[in-house]
């Protein structure tokens, strides 16, 4: 099956040059010792963010210390067949996140009002990552009704200068994969999911979707997340704080990775309003590997493609298993279906479905936003090639028999 998709299949020779400039200069600089290797062990990592903030807490073990166990035990095996620059990158993320939630329980501990911020009736986008939850996102947070998480404050959701940090990183992560903002093009200040608040837990697909780390992404899949949500919840809440506390509106919160724990996300918001996005399975199997693919090559020169098919295939299904699963448990659960297809073919009435569910009204004033968004959009998307999903090992019926 042949797709027209952004361009993630092969990185632009600039930015190979750049990736293989700097993996000879890290190389280098590690043998002849003007810099250390990166220490990828998870005391190193703990003491290397204590350097950055002295007398930081972080808080719970049973939230991060295991799943950080498990990550770098996949990292420090081999597994994720990492190159200079990847380790490099690894170490760096790790120990930002690490500072981060030093910083987040510093200021939990000033700050115990910030537990009492209400994050009241949200609005979940659910569904499988490449299958349309950015564009269903973007579009609610057309709504002046509506909050949203910014990119910056994902990833930044604490300290200082934030904004400017995440415009840095992104900026440097656009040089060293530019193919990256076509699939996913964002800015610091745009609506973004919230991945970036599951590394201060070092877990999720933060990780497992930019490095091969099947262990850690089994013990992600097993162990009991009811924690990591009740942390999710109150950086949500520390998040609104920031902005002075006086975010009452309705929340869109949109990251795939609800749907693989979609049972501990009810829990945690129990009068959570859902909306359910869905694509055909060949095309979102394809598009997540091809996704993963585009980001494990900046950091490895080793890239299976036949083992990101098989491995996310099995998460698709996993995922789609676990919604199924939570949905069955909880019928009382408001829930609106929406098809990436009809998506397409008639964006303004499928919107207004969604907003039957929410409670609101789509307004022209909203609906005229919604346009310009989508207008703009497709701009930025351009500039895609075709690729297949037998380049992961896959066949269309294959994928169609397991996700049945």
């Amino acid at each position: 099956m042949m797709l027209d998709v952004p361009a993630a299949h092969t990185l632009q020779m600039p930015a190979r040059r750049r990736i293989a400039w700097a993996n000879r200069a890290l190389e280098r600089s590690w043998a002849k010792g003007w810099s250390p290797v990166p220490d990828l062990s998870p005391d190193a990592l703990v003491a290397e963010a204590r350097k950055r903030v002295p007398g930081g807490e972080l808080g719970d073990p049973g939230v991060w210390r295991v799943n950080l166990d498990v990550l770098c035990a996949d990292l420090l095996s081999g597994e994720a067949r990492l190159s200079a620059l990847g380790k490099t990158m690894a170490c760096g993320q790790l120990v930002a996140a690490l500072r981060n939630r030093m910083l987040a329980h510093r200021l939990w501990a000033e700050h115990p009002e910030i537990a009492d911020v209400p994050v009241a009736r949200p609005v979940l986008v659910l569904g499988q990552m490449r299958s349309g939850t950015t564009r269903m996102q973007r579009l609610l947070a057309c709504d002046p009704r509506l909050s949203w998480t910014r990119h910056y404050e994902s990833w930044c959701p604490v300290g200082r200068a934030r904004r400017l940090r995440a415009a840095a990183t992104l900026g440097v992560m656009r040089a060293l994969n530019p193919e990256f903002s076509v699939i996913h093009p964002t800015s610091a200040g745009a609506p973004d999911e919230e991945i970036g608040l599951f590394s201060l837990a070092t877990y999720g697909a933060t990780f497992e979707a930019q490095w091969r780390v099947p262990g850690f992404a089994r013990w992600c899949e097993g162990r009991d997340t009811r924690p990591v949500y009740a942390e999710f919840k109150r950086l949500l809440q520390t998040i609104a704080w920031l902005r002075g506390g006086r975010e009452h509106r309705p929340w869109v919160v949109k990251v795939p990775q609800l749907t693989q724990d979609l049972a501990s996300v009810l829990e945690t918001f129990p009068d959570a309003r859902l909306v359910r996005v869905e694509r055909d399975p060949v095309a979102t199997v394809a598009s997540a590997a091809s996704l993963v693919r585009n980001q494990m090559r900046v950091q490895s020169d080793a890239v299976d493609d036949a083992w990101i098919g098989r491995e996310w295939l099995g998460k698709v299904r996993l995922r789609r298993e676990r919604v199924e699963a939570a949905l069955a448990a909880r019928p009382e659960v408001p829930v609106v279906e929406v098809a990436f297809d009809n998506m397409n073919r008639d964006w303004s009435g499928e919107m207004r479905r969604v907003y039957a569910v929410i409670g609101l009204e789509l307004t022209p004033k909203v609906e005229r936003r919604m346009r310009r968004y989508l207008a703009r959009a497709a701009r930025e998307g351009r500039g895609g090639h075709r690729y297949a999903i037998e380049e992961f090992g896959l066949s269309e019926g294959e994928v169609r028999a397991a996700l049945a």
